[in-house]
């Protein structure tokens, strides 16, 4: 009998054993899956931090007061600035400090949405609803619920999704397209433009009423141009940056390119910025970005110190005046060894120096401003 018993245990055993194993492989993916995930949101969390966003300036610790206190809350914010300023950088850091930083982060670029495509993209569509409809699709707002929405470029909107935009806004629920059952949602919206809103409202081209409902927290990035010296702060973090991922050791940037790039009127900001060091990294040949490695547009003759010349005279004068530099630093000042370093006379390294306003005692005194590792 005993026997008998054990067979038919084993039986059992046998039968149940591949579900207990299925079962302990999803739990333990499960889990895996789930540490996985907190341990990204940390890590962005950290990331985002309104002390990570790069800046020292005056208005840039105004910008990390006011994220700061905002983060905290669910207001709505309208974050403004020209464009390339780091408007989503912002956003993002205001989401992984908020109360709703463990759920999702959704950005939807209002531009890019074709005006046919619009409504289904924000609100999504229910099965069979038009010719293409294949399934159920969530849109933006119903994939954010729990977390945040970030309308970028929201000035784009057409007045007909204005409208739509306003009344989700107001009543925290939608219908799908195709769908009769309203969708409730629980999201806080983060809205940016590089556009005057209230212009466009005075125009025609927004609505008043949605302008004022996503106007509760307007937050102002300032233009780099604004921003005095996070110009070189930002250059030696893209250096560093841009280093480490083409396998170069670029170690600082030299006092002539640091002339340019504060001296640059930065019309596509930190972006424009960001491309221009990588260009430069890519560039250099040794361990300095120099002026040439700079682009055309930095070599004007307001950034080289030339008056009236030429492109090319500038662009000479802006390498001449670097190789003496560079030469002078490399010798604390002394004249002789620069001379000898550049393969020119003492006399006529004095005349050049000369006209380009340089002193040897500028080199004995004090280091020069450079950015290095």
């Amino acid at each position: 009998m005993m026997r008998q018993d054990a067979e038919i245990m084993g039986m059992l055993a046998s039968m149940i054993a591949p579900a207990v194993e299925l079962y302990l492989i999803e739990n333990v993916d499960k889990v895996r899956l789930e540490n996985e995930n907190r341990r990204l949101k940390s890590a962005l969390r950290r990331r985002f931090k309104p002390a990570n966003i790069i800046g020292n300036s005056k208005p840039m610790q105004e910008v990390y007061t006011l994220v700061g206190k905002v983060a905290a809350t669910k207001a709505t914010v309208l974050i403004l600035g020209e464009s390339g300023v780091g408007k989503e950088l912002v956003a993002n850091a205001i989401h992984y400090n908020s109360p709703s930083a463990e759920g999702p982060f959704i950005k939807a670029n209002c531009a890019a949405l074709p005006e046919s495509l619009a409504e289904s993209e924000l609100f999504g569509h229910e099965k069979g609803s038009f010719t293409g409809a294949l399934a159920l699709h969530k849109g933006y707002f119903e994939q954010a619920d729990g977390g945040t929405l970030f309308l970028d470029e929201v000035g784009e909107l057409s007045l007909t999704m204005q409208a739509k935009l306003l009344r989700v806004l107001q009543e925290k629920k939608f219908e799908r397209v195709g769908g009769a059952r309203p969708v409730q949602i629980d999201v806080r919206i983060i809205a940016a433009t590089n556009r005057d809103l209230g212009e466009m409202v005075q125009a025609g081209t927004f609505r008043e009423d949605l302008y004022y409902r996503l106007n509760v927290f307007p937050l102002t990035i300032p233009a780099l141009r604004d921003r005095g010296s996070d110009v070189i702060t930002l250059a030696d973090h893209f250096v560093t940056t841009f280093s480490a991922q083409n396998g170069k050791s670029v170690k600082r940037i030299s006092t002539p390119a640091l002339n340019m790039l504060m001296s640059y009127h930065w019309p596509g900001n930190v972006r424009e910025l960001e491309n221009v060091m990588e260009r430069a990294v890519i560039l250099s040949d040794d361990e300095v970005i120099h002026a040439y490695d700079l682009p055309p547009s930095l070599q004007t003759p307001q950034e080289t110190g030339t008056a009236l010349n030429g492109p090319l005279e500038g662009r000479v004068r802006a390498l001449e005046y670097e190789m003496i530099v560079e030469a002078l630093k490399n010798t604390n000042g002394n004249v002789g060894e620069a001379a000898r370093d550049l393969g020119v006379s003492r006399r006529v390294l004095g005349m050049r120096m000369e006209r380009h306003g340089l002193t040897y005692k500028t080199f004995r005194t004090a280091r020069l401003h450079s950015v290095k590792q």
